[in-house]
């Protein structure tokens, strides 16, 4: 089973949900706002875990991040999907944006 922490806010969170559970995915979703555990267990993967260096660098917080049952931390769920060979599906997110500028997450 993945894990997935994740954010209702942000729309690839939203995104990420809509599409796993459509392909019937197995996940378990950990909200990082529903309280201060989730997001401390979330920033330690994002502080510790080198994928993560290039999210950080250019101003995104990382999520939806996604654990394997193996431990693998990967952000690119889209392109887990197609491995697995699901398409992805578009999913409306009515102007959210998790960016300061507002242009994206």
């Amino acid at each position: 089973m993945i894990t997935v922490y994740g954010s209702p806010m942000c729309p690839d969170c939203v995104a990420c949900k809509e599409n796993f559970d459509k392909y019937k995915v197995e996940y378990e979703y950990i909200d990082i706002n529903e309280n201060l555990k989730n997001l401390k267990k979330f920033l330690k993967y994002r502080d510790s875990e080198p994928v993560f260096d290039r999210l950080k660098a250019i101003g995104d917080i990382g999520i939806p991040a996604c654990i394997d049952e193996n431990g693998k931390v990967f952000t690119d769920w889209e392109g887990y999907l197609k491995e697995q060979g699901y398409e992805v599906i578009e999913v409306e997110t009515q102007g959210q944006s998790c960016s300061i500028d507002g242009k994206g997450c």
